[in-house]
């Protein structure tokens, strides 16, 4: 099993940036696909947004499209979300996670997952 953990959360307001990063360990990031998802209190587990194994291949939750980037560093081991005109509604726990398998959205698809990192949008 890979080893996550998510930085970069905290607090913004409404229309800031945050960057957040997820740093593997035990092996290497290059043969998993990598997912984004977040979890705000009382909602379930939202995909936020997927890569490839090669980073040729991302994909976006409708309510981040065009704001949110995923990037990823297999020589880093790293995977990035850059968050852009941030809004109340993204504040929840953001959680990386690795698959071994396919580049989904739904977080059974993934097998690892970080501790998460908390993002807060003040209007």
């Amino acid at each position: 099993q890979v080893q996550l953990v998510e930085s970069g959360g905290g607090l913004v307001q409404a229309g800031g940036s945050l960057r957040l990063s997820c740093a593997a360990s035990g092996r290497t990031l290059s043969t998993y696909a990598m997912g984004w998802f977040r979890q705000a209190p009382g909602k379930e587990r939202e995909f936020v947004a997927a890569i490839s194994w090669s980073g040729g291949n991302t994909y976006y939750g409708d309510s981040v499209k065009g704001r949110f980037t995923i990037s990823r560093d297999n020589a880093k081991n790293t995977v990035h979300l850059q968050m852009n005109s941030l809004k109340p509604e993204d504040t929840a726990v953001y959680y990386c996670a690795a698959s071994a398998r396919s580049w989904g959205t739904s977080p059974y698809e993934y097998a690892s997952w970080g501790q998460g990192t908390q993002v807060t949008v003040s209007s």
